[in-house]
């Protein structure tokens, strides 16, 4: 029985196992003995569970089954938080906020010894104080200046966490307000309150542009005013320097007649038209006398 368990195939079978048995091992072994770190992640040494090292982007070698390697992201990473809170007028209000956060890659090692990981520090102390800093923060606010001023409400909250993680071996920086939902009443009167803005905007727009016109209706009609004055006072003085320039000239000719009466006789002598009198004076009964010539009568 012994020589035909011997001779059967699956003893001979078992042999072959048996002898490349440390063939595998060893393969084992060396599949486990290197890891990679791939960019924008640190890896983690653990031996028996215990954090021993970090190592950076690349090709390392631990020791196999007894060594082990954990990922930690160094990069940016974005939480979201959605929190029902409320105004400084007390009006229910929910928040939607998001904040990025980066992981000292120094100080990765010492994060994973503390809480074990990037989920277990997310949920044991990023959220939270997260939480908290938001709601210590928008009851600060009224509804409207949250619609309108979200910058100041998220100065508020990054001040507020600033102070919540210092100490921590995070970056935490760009909070954003995503949302805000309030009651659907406050949105109507919301509404309703920038229509009345928009239309008083508009009558005031229109009652400036009314009294623009009659102020360039005024400027139009002074500007005519001041031209046809401009045009009086043009034509009384040339009136004025005409009656000057014909008065300065009738003196001239007055002096001129009175120092030379030679004058008179050349200006009559300009006036002659060349014919004699027809007519002169006589004395007696026949004061006139017709001197013309008799044939030209006839």
């Amino acid at each position: 029985m012994l020589e035909q368990k011997l001779k059967s195939p699956k003893f001979f079978k078992s042999i072959s196992i048996v002898k490349f048995l440390p063939l595998i091992l060893l393969a084992i072994a060396l599949f486990n003995s290197y890891f990679i770190v791939i960019e924008g992640h640190v890896g983690v040494v653990k031996r028996f569970g215990e954090a021993k090292g970090q190592e950076n982007p690349g090709l390392h070698f631990k020791i196999p089954f007894i060594e082990t390697v954990e990922m930690i992201e160094v990069r940016t990473r974005k939480n979201a938080e959605k929190m029902a809170s409320s105004t400084k007028e007390q009006m229910p209000v929910t928040i939607e906020v998001s904040v990025n956060w980066t992981v000292n890659k120094e100080a990765a090692l010492d994060l994973f010894k503390r809480y074990g990981g990037l989920t277990q520090f997310e949920q044991r102390i990023l959220d939270p104080r997260f939480r908290s800093a938001t709601k210590d923060t928008i009851p600060q606010f009224e509804a409207e200046q949250l619609i309108q001023d979200r910058a100041s409400a998220i100065q508020g909250i990054e001040h507020r966490l600033a102070e919540e993680m210092e100490g921590f071996p995070v970056v935490v920086d760009n909070i954003q307000i995503e949302n805000i939902i309030l009651p659907q009443k406050y949105i109507n009167s919301i509404e309703i309150k920038q229509t009345e803005k928009n239309l008083a905007a508009a009558e005031e727009h229109k009652l400036e542009r009314q009294r623009l016109e009659a102020l360039r209706a005024v400027n139009t009609a002074d500007a005519k005013a001041k031209g046809i004055l401009k045009i009086a006072e043009a034509e009384a003085q040339s009136i004025l320097l005409k009656g000057k320039a014909e008065a300065q000239a009738i003196d001239a000719k007055a002096k001129a007649l009175k120092n030379n009466p030679l004058i008179v006789k050349l200006t009559e002598a300009q006036a002659w038209d060349g014919k004699l009198p027809t007519t002169m004076m006589g004395e007696g009964v026949m004061p006139i006398m017709d001197i013309r010539d008799k044939s030209e009568s006839n």
